[in-house]
C-alpha cells in the first residue's frame, strides 16, 4: 500500500514581526539619513558637516527605533498575557461556558454543531488555554510579540540602512552630493523594497515603487526646507 507523500507547505506569517521591524528599521535608516545629509546639504553646509550630521542622525535614530520599538511591542505583549490571564481565570471557573463559547467559534467558521462539540473538548482536554488563545483571542506562538527581538531588529537594520547614504555622501564629490546621494538613496529603497515584497509573498515591482515613491517624497520635502532655511539664514 502507497502513502501518499506529504505536502510541504511554505507559509509566512512566522516572519512578520521580525520583517516588520527589519524593513521598517531599514527604511527609515535610509530615508531619515538621506534625507537629513541632503536637507544639509541644501542649506549650503559644507560636505563635512553634512556627514557629522548625518552620523548623529544614525546614532540617535537607531536608539529611537529600539526604544520605541521596544516599548511598543511590550505594550502589546502585555495585553496579550493580560488577556491571556483573564481566559485561564475564566477556564478555571466556568469551563463549561468556556467550551460552548470555543465550540460556538468552530460553528460559526462552518464546522457542523456535533463536530465543533467534540473538536473543543478534544481540544481543551489537551490544551484549554492554547485552543482559547489562538482561536478566540488570535494569539499564537508565530504571531506573538517578542519586544526585545523587535527592538534590537529595529536598531541594526536602522543602522545599517543609514551607513548606506551615509557612505555615499562621504565618498561623492562635494559638488554632486545631493544627486548622489538621493540617487543613489533612492536605488537602495527600491532594492529594498523589492526584497521585502519577495521575501513575504507580495509583488516585487509594487513593493520596491511603493517605498520609493515615499522616500523620494521625503527627500524632496527635506531639501526644500534646506534650502529655504539656507537662504534665509
Amino acid at each position: 500500500m502507497k502513502f501518499a507523500r506529504r505536502h510541504a507547505e511554505r507559509h509566512r506569517t512566522d516572519r512578520i514581526g521580525w520583517m516588520r521591524a527589519a524593513v521598517l528599521g531599514a527604511n527609515d535608516g535610509i530615508v531619515s539619513t538621506a534625507s537629513l545629509v541632503i536637507g544639509v546639504a541644501a542649506a549650503s553646509a559644507a560636505q563635512g558637516e553634512a556627514v557629522v550630521a548625518g552620523v548623529a542622525g544614525l546614532v540617535a535614530g537607531a536608539m529611537s527605533m529600539a526604544a520605541g520599538e521596544y516599548v511598543s511591542v511590550q505594550s502589546q505583549a502585555d495585553t496579550e498575557q493580560a488577556d491571556l490571564s483573564r481566559e485561564r481565570a475564566e477556564l478555571e471557573t466556568h469551563p463549561v461556558a468556556e467550551h460552548r463559547e470555543l465550540a460556538a467559534i468552530y460553528v460559526a467558521r462552518g464546522v457542523e454543531p456535533g463536530l465543533a462539540q467534540q473538536v473543543a473538548e478534544q481540544l481543551m482536554a489537551r490544551d484549554a488555554l492554547g485552543a482559547h488563545a489562538r482561536d478566540e483571542l488570535g494569539i499564537s506562538e508565530a504571531l506573538s510579540a517578542r519586544p526585545v527581538q523587535a527592538a534590537l531588529s529595529s536598531a541594526a537594520s536602522f543602522a545599517v540602512g543609514a551607513a548606506l547614504p551615509l557612505a555615499v555622501a562621504a565618498l561623492a564629490p562635494a559638488q554632486g552630493l545631493i544627486p548622489w546621494v538621493s540617487g543613489t538613496s533612492l536605488a537602495f529603497l527600491a532594492v529594498l523594497g523589492g526584497v521585502a515584497a519577495r521575501v513575504g509573498g507580495a509583488a516585487v515591482a509594487t513593493g520596491a515603487w511603493r517605498v520609493t515613491f515615499w522616500g523620494a517624497l521625503a527627500m524632496a520635502i527635506t531639501a526644500g526646507v534646506g534650502s529655504l532655511f539656507g537662504a534665509v539664514v
